[in-house]
């Protein structure tokens, strides 16, 4: 790699130098030359970076791998001191402990002529206290995604035991495509490390210091995230909240009073950035955000446009406590998730959004068609470039994996632009893109375009090269962002370059077995999907959205246990998802433990700024269904067959939903209109048998089943569990027990178990209204019976 490719530390400094300890009357040290080498010539100065009571950066060439790097240089005079040298090698130790994107990397420490120093990555941007300084506030929208990334880090720090303690803009630096780098953990602590002292120390920058560092307490986490609070004022209003003439009064003004409110500043403020504020700059930290976790869900809803105006803050006395917002929200099921069905939810709250604004489009991504004879990019451009299209709100896409929420069979062979054109026209899906990727020199040229799917028109199509393979995924992710424009997105630029950064943050080959794993889990290929998966975890073990994709894995091969580890896995790496990934992560995960009222609060928040996603109000729907709020799971189903005419399941469940609303004539004849659209369905049998027995059609219920029966080998299952329902609902136990007997064992003898577990405990169950316990307990412990998960 060219030092040129190489991110940096930083043109306006690169480092804080507000460091814990000063040494009055120091003079500075002396600086190093252009030119001058260290450590037998691997590194070359360029040129001085900042300077502080500590030491000096420099950039520098590492010659032997070809990059640039920063170098962080310990004043001479301070190398005899043990306690100096002591905290300068735990900054090396607690960062190396934190390997995450928005953590600054840190290489290795060396010493020349007695000359103590850390090299470190190099960040080619500034600190985030110039930006502030030059543009006297940020935008809300710019300061969260800003406020984000730092939560990001920190989550990272906390969950190996290390907290900052000296968190502040000057060592948050911010480069030229939006990553922000948090850096300078020399009085960070660990939780094995008792924290480093010196005699007339102060341990944190005043202005960003917690009550209990001012009080000098004890500090854990949730100092960190005051100081977040204080960050995050300052980007919001330009201000700090306690700013005072003295140092000393600048840390009793913390310990003894409140901050004003952002909104009494600045009334553009959204509300939700004002509580996480004022929540964030609670005194007590038992009042505060208790995790950064917690701190990182409300940054992660904040929506921009919801502001308090003038008027409304007549009178109005902010509390002291601020007040958590919950959304409507709803469970999801695990499963859904990779082949496209994750679930998510509206926010009931307005919220106004590209999304509430611009009325959905669909899109079919066809395979890219690979011209350099090298398989790695097989697969791998299509997810990268569907995940790139959802981050605007209005958008859902569909590719190769996701034929099955189409109601079609898996793709053999490639989906080449005209098979995804007829799909597109067939199922009534508005977009067609396609792509391709060439060789240009020793680099690449990849193109894409996007159509109408009806009138065949060109929409967009757009070009870019990448001088190395692994700079191919972000310009995949370049070009799928001006197709998003194309199509009506207006996100800021800000927000669209950390969105990249996050989808090409693995490398090329952990994608490429990803997206195998993918279409294998498409194929219900279970156990091939787990090993390609694992290999893309092997490549990279930060690739969260894998980790996820493996609990899916596992869960369909019936390995709950395996499945919770690697959805836990997926949690401690979300960091490395896109926000719409997240959400649909943590639901599941939520999904998976049976917490419904946590599933409530991520798909609430998830379909606030997603709202435009079918499968989200489908799937919204079944969770109504699990609330018995019917009305509302009918409204949601009827939304997603208005965004997918054509989607076979959506029908079906309005049938089943109406009649469960005890509306049977509504239920009747939307599985009718089922029946016309896929005549071979199983469930529009059932849907329909449902909604006729409501109606007390018993024959024709009945005559519904034994036509089911001939359908397949699962409708003649299904059509067994239906004509025993029947015989239960008439009283006929004794005929209910045989039909569930006989199916209970065809089922076995196809090795289906599922189904025959449940024949059997509705089994046990008319044993029970027959008043035989004994035969009760017999079924259920009859071979086949499942244990519940």
């Amino acid at each position: 790699m060219s030092p040129e490719d190489q991110n940096t530390l930083g043109r306006t400094g690169g480092a804080s130098f507000n460091d814990a300890a000063t040494f009055a009357g120091n003079t500075p040290p002396p600086t190093l030359d252009r030119g001058t080498l260290l450590s037998n010539g691997r590194y070359e100065i360029v040129n001085l970076l900042g300077q502080g009571a500590m030491g000096a950066v420099y950039k520098a060439k590492d010659n032997e791998l070809d990059r640039w790097v920063a170098i962080k240089v310990i004043q001479p005079m301070l190398v005899s001191s043990p306690a100096i040298l002591k905290r300068f090698k735990q900054e090396l130790i607690l960062a190396r402990q934190i390997t995450h994107k928005n953590v600054i990397r840190i290489f290795d420490i060396g010493e020349t002529d007695g000359m103590k120093f850390i090299t470190m990555e190099y960040i080619d941007g500034g600190d985030l206290k110039s930006l502030i300084i030059e543009r006297g506030k940020l935008p809300p929208q710019e300061a969260i995604d800003i406020v984000r990334q730092i939560c990001n880090a920190l989550q990272a720090a906390h969950a190996e035991g290390v907290v900052h303690r000296d968190l502040k803009p000057q060592n948050i630096m911010m480069d030229q495509h939006g990553r922000v780098v948090v850096m300078d953990f020399g009085i960070a602590h660990s939780q094995e490390t008792p924290s480093m002292t010196m005699t007339g120390a102060l341990m944190g920058t005043p202005e960003y210091m917690s009550p209990e560092q001012a009080k000098g307490e004890k500090t854990d986490g949730r100092a960190d995230i005051f100081a977040v609070g204080i960050i995050l004022y300052e980007m919001l209003t330009g201000r700090l909240p306690f700013k005072a003439a003295t140092v000393v009064e600048t840390m009793y003004k913390r310990t003894q009073e409140r901050a004003i409110p952002p909104v009494d500043l600045d009334s553009s403020v959204p509300i939700q950035a004002n509580r996480i504020v004022m929540k964030c700059l609670e005194k007590d930290p038992d009042h505060r955000y208790q995790s950064v976790d917690e701190l990182l869900k409300d940054v992660e809803a904040v929506d921009p446009d919801k502001k308090i105006g003038t008027l409304n803050r007549v009178g109005r006395s902010v509390a002291r406590r601020s007040i958590p917002w919950k959304t409507v929200a709803v469970a999801a099921l695990l499963a859904l998730v990779i082949a496209g069905a994750a679930l998510m939810m509206r926010n009931r709250l307005p919220a106004k959004t590209a999304a509430a604004v611009h009325g959905p489009v669909t899109v079919i991504v066809a395979d890219f068609s690979n011209h350099t004879q090298d398989p790695v990019f097989d697969g791998a451009l299509e997810p990268v470039v569907k995940m790139a299209l959802e981050g605007a709100g209005f958008i859902t896409v569909y590719d190769r994996t996701q034929m099955r929420n189409l109601g079609l069979p898996p793709i053999s062979g490639r989906l080449d632009e005209p098979a995804a054109g007829k799909i597109a026209v067939t199922q009534g899906l508005g977009i067609v893109v396609s792509g391709s990727l060439d060789r240009q020199g020793d680099g690449y040229a990849l193109s894409i375009k996007a159509t109408q799917a009806v009138t065949g028109n060109t929409i967009r199509t757009a070009e870019d090269a990448a001088s190395k393979k692994d700079q191919v995924l972000f310009a995949a992710t370049k070009l799928a962002a001006t197709i998003r424009k194309a199509l009506g997105d207006d996100t800021s630029d800000s927000a669209l370059r950390f969105a990249l950064d996050t989808l090409t943050a693995t490398s090329l080959e952990a994608v490429h077995e990803y997206a195998a794993g993918v279409d294998q889990l498409t194929n219900g290929k279970y156990e091939d999907a787990l090993m390609s998966f694992s290999k893309a975890v092997d490549l990279d073990q930060n690739f969260g959205l894998a980790y996820a994709a493996m609990a899916i894995a596992a869960r369909n091969l019936g390995r709950q246990q395996d499945a919770e580890k690697y959805i836990k896995l997926a949690l401690a790496h979300i960091d490395r998802m896109t926000e719409r990934e997240r959400y649909r992560v943590r639901g599941s995960y939520y999904a998976l433990h049976g917490d419904e009222q946590k599933c409530v609060e991520e798909y609430g928040t998830l379909i606030s700024r997603f709202p435009s996603d079918a499968t989200a109000h489908n799937n919204l729907a079944f969770c109504f269904t699990q609330l018995r709020n019917m009305p509302k799971a009918i409204d949601e189903v009827r939304q997603a067959t208005v965004i997918l005419p054509k989607r076979t399941i959506y029908r079906n469940n309005l049938a089943l939903y109406s009649s469960y609303g005890s509306d049977f004539p509504t239920g009747e004849q939307e599985a009718r209109t089922v029946q016309q659209m896929a005549p071979d369905f199983n469930l529009g049998f059932i849907s329909l048998a449902f909604a006729q027995l409501g109606q007390s059609q018993l024959k024709e219920a009945a005559d519904t089943y034994g036509k089911l029966q001939t359908v397949s080998k699962q409708g003649a299952s299904d059509a067994a569990s239906g004509t025993a329902d029947l015989a239960l609902y008439e009283g006929r136990f004794a005929d209910a027990v045989r039909i569930l007997e006989q199916g209970a064992a065809v089922d076995l003898a196809n090795k289906a178990a599922d189904a025959a577990a449940t024949k059997l405990a509705i089994l046990g169950y008319t044993r029970l209204l027959q008043n035989q316990k004994p035969a009760a307990v017999a079924a259920a412990q009859r071979p086949g019976r499942q244990q519940d998960h």
